[in-house]
């Protein structure tokens, strides 16, 4: 335990953040660049640490850093491409991961169509609720990428009455939609099936985008309600600005 404050000495207000990784970037082995986890993220955004950490003098910052379940492959990077690699110097990358894994699939209702489907949603979520049940309660979250688009969903889902969304949605369709991830319901009987914790305070977005589809609906409708503030990348490469729009617009609180 911590000794008390001595008289005269100001007390720091303990904040809690989440951070969510994204994908691997666009650069051939062995290059860097191309591994993603929770400590390499770390390592990158050190700046950004030091600078909230110094803009909130009057808070303790604790930053608590996941890695996505899900062990990706070459072919599951955005735009990733090995064609103009010399095989002699081709080695492996290290260990990259994601929230999910994205496909493209024909339509159910329309076969000239595709549907994207992320794969491995549920195995993201529920690895990012086990941190939450570990080191929560956390006051918000900073995604970037997928990780923003992550960072969305767990405000989403955190949010009251959102698992009603999930319940209209799928029972009205007949389709197979997501339902409302099990791991953030909480296991508290007096929270009456309530989330793991209380709503975030605020998200932080960086080059986010709207999962798209009737199939992730329940994660956007009703518009969310937590405070956001999102980065959009004007030259980004892997997400369109557009894409980053599209989250905006289902964001009440969004600055």
């Amino acid at each position: 335990m911590a000794p008390p404050p001595k008289p005269g000495q100001r007390t720091s207000t303990p904040l809690k953040i989440l951070m969510l990784h994204d994908l691997p970037t666009n650069i051939p082995p062995p290059q860097a660049g191309y591994t993603q986890s929770g400590p390499l993220f770390r390592a990158k955004t050190r700046a950004l640490e030091k600078a909230l950490t110094k803009s909130l003098p009057t808070h303790s910052i604790t930053f608590t850093y996941p890695t996505g379940p899900i062990h990706l492959s070459t072919s599951d990077i955005p735009g990733y491409d090995t064609t103009n690699n010399d095989s002699s110097e081709h080695q492996e990358p290290e260990p990259s991961y994601g929230w999910w894994r994205r496909k493209d699939l024909p339509s159910p209702q329309n076969n000239a169509e595709t549907e994207i489907i992320y794969t491995g949603l549920q195995d993201g979520l529920d690895t990012i609720a086990q941190t939450i049940e570990d080191e929560g309660p956390f006051d918000g979250v900073i995604g970037f990428s997928q990780g923003a688009c992550a960072a969305a969903m767990v405000a989403s889902l955190l949010e009251p009455h959102r698992s009603d969304s999930f319940f209209a949605v799928t029972s009205s369709e007949k389709s197979s939609l997501e339902v409302y991830p099990d791991s953030f319901i909480s296991t508290d009987p007096h929270d009456e099936g309530g989330a793991i914790q209380p709503p975030l305070k605020f998200a932080i977005i960086y080059s986010g985008f709207l999962a798209p589809g009737p199939r992730y609906s329940a994660f956007y409708n009703p518009p969310l309600k937590t405070r956001t503030l999102h980065f959009l990348g004007a030259v980004d490469s892997v997400v369109e600005e557009g894409r980053s729009r599209a989250l905006v617009d289902v964001c009440e609180g969004a600055s």
